[in-house]
């Protein structure tokens, strides 16, 4: 017997102005940390609340895709630091003049500083062969995966902990590091620690890197390039 749907509905009225409120601060002061990461440890069950927030993350298919896999031991997270280092140099050599500058003025050292990374992965075998809602669109499953990375991240900045979202190093060292299996997919890894002070504005804007571009900009209307009345 399929249960009665009221029994099945919850309640979907808006927050009050307070909760709304709180929820577009959190969105809108949310920041990438690098180097501001204090080194006392967070707290266990902080660490679960952050953890249950990215696994409330919508899925395609209900396929939850995510694994997290937490490293807080300095052996680790030194051979990681040494993985990155590698890729970053090369990423530094990729740009030129000026750029190349401010690219190596930028102060990355998260992995060593904060006191507990999440390497976040996707395993895209999971739910089979064939998933709801993945079946014309195969990067669904990823998709899913970045949805539980920002939750994350926002109930980090809920929590005052700050998250830096590193994506310079080559898969397969990280891989081989952590003991991951070849059909699992890297998405993310997140360094996080409490931070007492964060950018005004996102630090690649502050340091002249790039603007935020403006969203009527970004908008269209019933087809590409249509402007939208919202603005």
């Amino acid at each position: 017997m399929l249960p009665d749907q009221n029994s099945c509905l919850a309640a979907a009225q808006a927050f009050s102005p307070d909760e709304r409120a709180a929820v577009y601060r959190a969105i809108e002061t949310r920041r990438d940390v690098r180097d501001e990461f204090l080194p006392a440890p967070l707290p266990e069950e902080l660490i679960a609340r952050l953890l249950a927030a990215a696994h409330q993350a919508p899925s395609v298919g209900f396929m939850q895709p995510w694994n997290f896999v937490l490293v807080r031991r300095d052996e680790a997270r030194d051979k990681i630091w040494h993985a990155f280092q590698r890729a970053n140099e090369e990423a530094a050599q990729m740009f030129s003049g000026e750029r190349q500058a401010k690219y190596r003025s930028l102060k990355l050292e998260g992995i060593r500083k904060a006191p507990l990374s999440i390497c976040v992965t996707c395993d895209r075998t999971r739910g089979g062969a064939v998933v709801l809602g993945r079946t014309h669109n195969p990067q669904m499953d990823v998709y899913s995966t970045v949805c539980a990375v920002q939750n994350l991240w926002l109930a980090a900045r809920a929590e005052g902990v700050g998250v830096g979202w590193v994506s310079i190093f080559h898969e397969s060292e990280i891989k081989a590091i952590l003991g991951i299996p070849e059909h699992i997919q890297i998405v993310a890894w997140l360094c996080l620690g409490f931070v007492d002070k964060l950018y005004r504005e996102p630090e690649l804007a502050a340091k002249g890197w790039r603007e935020r571009l403006p969203l009527k900009d970004l908008v269209f209307e019933e087809g590409w390039g249509v402007a939208s009345s919202t603005f």
